[in-house]
C-alpha cells in the first residue's frame, strides 16, 4: 500500500498499473490515472488496519486514509479506503477497495 501511495506521490502510473491485479485492472491506465489525479497534491497517508498480508498469507487487506489538496480549489480531502490486496506470482498486487 505505501509504495501504490508514493506513486501517486511521484505520479508513477505505469507502477500503479503494473501493481494491479490482472483480473481486475480492466481498463484502468497510466493516461487515466494521471489525468484523474493532474490536480492534487498528496498530503500524507495513514495506515488504520490491516487484516491478513502476513508471508503466509495470499490475500490481505489495508484500511487506510490518504490525504491530499486539490489545486484548482485548494480544499484538502480525505479519503478513507479499505483495499484488497492478493498474491499473484510471488508479489501483491492491488485488487480492488471500498472508498468509505
Amino acid at each position: 500500500m505505501r509504495s501504490r501511495y508514493t506513486a501517486f506521490v511521484r505520479k508513477d502510473f505505469a507502477y500503479l498499473v503494473a501493481t494491479h491485479d490482472p483480473a481486475t485492472v480492466g481498463t484502468t491506465n497510466a493516461v487515466d490515472l494521471a489525468r484523474a489525479t493532474s490536480r492534487t497534491i498528496w498530503l500524507g497517508l495513514e495506515i488504520v488496519a490491516t487484516a491478513a498480508g502476513g508471508e503466509a498469507d495470499d490475500t490481505g487487506i489495508v484500511e487506510f486514509i490518504a490525504r491530499g489538496s486539490t489545486l484548482s480549489s485548494g480544499k484538502s480531502f480525505a479519503q478513507r479506503e479499505r483495499s484488497r490486496f492478493r498474491r499473484v506470482a510471488g508479489r501483491w498486487v492491488y485488487s480492488d477497495g471500498d472508498i468509505t
